[in-house]
């Protein structure tokens, strides 16, 4: 996601003045698999390139530069082995020597994968500038996003109409192969590495789903993605908005369909954000503000350097009168970062109610910075927290109401979900099963 300062422009970036001069700001939902990568890996975006106090941290500087490396580190040992395998390490004939690049490539891998998250990765060239065209949004893939949960690599959703959802792949999917290799041990840029690809190819994803006893294999014919942003419908009494992704121009659609809202005369309001995996940081704050008095807490932002929680506001936009009198979220296992932010915000101000699943749970922020190599570390630096201090990461957000989408409904193109919304927002409060407790705090921590 984008972060941008107060007064901008909707669908501008901008270099954000701060400590590191030259950093464009980013943040998001997951590491996205359209298969895109991480655009929706809640990103910040730096360079070292253009900072002198930090033109050392270069490819090779983490084992030679005195100021990457701290005088506690003792690497003795780790030169030693270093020599060990150039000196006996046995090469079979029919693999080619490792070069001193692969192996340095691999050290830095390493050391980032002792840090436990899934989210912070290091890319080398190649890979870095294949996110570099994710983010540009010049790439082809399958059209869903994926995660990490309980080490397996998750399907979190399947973009509408694109080849992983007209094939049947399904939000909750463990990915166990991909074209026959096992993604066990596998990282999130690994797996969108092998899944990505040029269009009118095919990949087949080995695939564990609760509801079936035996692994299903899905041929997924990749294709060129465009990312759809806003639907809107008018259903008996109750005007819908689909927002399905927040990405550069969902502030601008988002107006749109507001206005359109507004011209209806209507005042209940569903707002879906089932299978949105998130996007811009700016976005979801912009996007509150419609239904929040000036200066309401969005979300909080916590860093792991120790410094001060950063605050995100509503800012002067709300709808004023034509607020709607009631208003229902629908969320999902899909729905992640961003969604859960708006989502998060939203029902702790008693703005609207949650309905449908328990989101996906992906609240933490990277920061992309690029090295002179033209390799990039991509590192976890915040955390984000609903208004009232909950965790967006720790298990995601329970609904008000659980309602489940059948699979049985969903074969026969019945969205029980936003029937179920309908239903509640005309008077029958009876529909789904609500939480145990408060309403305004019920997270699944």
């Amino acid at each position: 996601m984008i972060k941008k300062e107060p007064g901008e422009q909707n669908n501008e970036i901008k270099l954000i003045e701060g400590n590191h001069p030259g950093r464009l700001m980013l943040g998001s939902g997951l590491a996205v698999l359209l298969a895109i990568a991480a655009f929706f890996s809640g990103l910040q975006i730096g360079s070292f390139a253009d900072q002198e106090d930090l033109q050392t941290a270069s490819l090779f500087s983490l084992f030679y530069s005195p100021k990457v490396v701290t005088e506690e580190a003792d690497l003795k040992e780790f030169w030693k082995v270093w020599n060990l395998l150039d000196e006996k390490f046995a090469m079979s004939s029919s693999s080619e020597a490792i070069t001193t690049e692969e192996k340095i490539n691999g050290a830095i891998k390493g050391l980032v994968r002792t840090y436990g998250d899934p989210y912070t990765v290091y890319l080398p060239a190649d890979d870095a500038a294949m996110f570099e065209d994710d983010i540009s949004g010049n790439f082809s893939g399958v059209g869903m996003e994926v995660g990490m949960r309980e080490g397996l690599i998750t399907v979190i959703s399947p973009l509408q109409n694109t080849p992983a959802d007209k094939a049947g792949v399904k939000s909750g999917d463990k990915i166990v192969k991909i074209d026959g290799q096992s993604t066990e041990n596998m990282s999130i840029d690994q797996a969108v590495r092998l899944i990505r690809g040029e269009a009118n190819t095919t990949v087949t994803l080995t695939l564990y789903r609760k509801s079936e006893p035996d692994f299903i294999e899905i041929p997924v014919v990749r294709a060129n993605i465009n990312i759809p942003t806003v639907d809107t419908e008018i259903k008996d009494d109750v005007f819908i908005i689909s927002l399905y992704s927040f990405n550069a121009v969902a502030e601008e659609k988002m107006q749109e369909a507001m206005q359109e809202y507004i011209d209806s005369g209507l005042t209940k309001l569903v707002l879906d954000l089932r299978g949105n995996p998130g996007g811009f940081l700016q976005s979801a704050v912009s996007i509150a503000s419609y239904f929040l008095p000036a200066g309401k807490v969005v979300v909080q932002e916590g860093f792991g350097d120790g410094s001060e929680d950063k605050l995100y506001r509503s800012s002067s936009r709300s709808l004023g009168k034509n607020i709607p009198k009631e208003m229902v979220i629908l969320i999902d296992g899909g729905s992640a970062s961003a969604s859960e932010i708006l989502a998060g915000a939203l029902r702790e101000h008693g703005v609207a109610t949650l309905m449908g699943d328990t989101t996906f749970g992906k609240g933490s922020v990277q920061e992309l910075i690029a090295l002179p190599s033209k390799a990039s570390l991509k590192v976890t630096i915040a955390r984000w927290f609903t208004p009232e201090g909950k965790s967006i990461s720790e298990g995601g957000l329970n609904p008000d109401i659980f309602v489940k989408q059948e699979e049985k409904d969903t074969n026969a193109n019945i969205d029980s979900q936003l029937e179920a919304a309908i239903e509640w927002l005309r008077g029958n409060k009876n529909v789904g099963a609500t939480t145990k407790t408060s309403l305004l705090t019920d997270f699944a921590n």
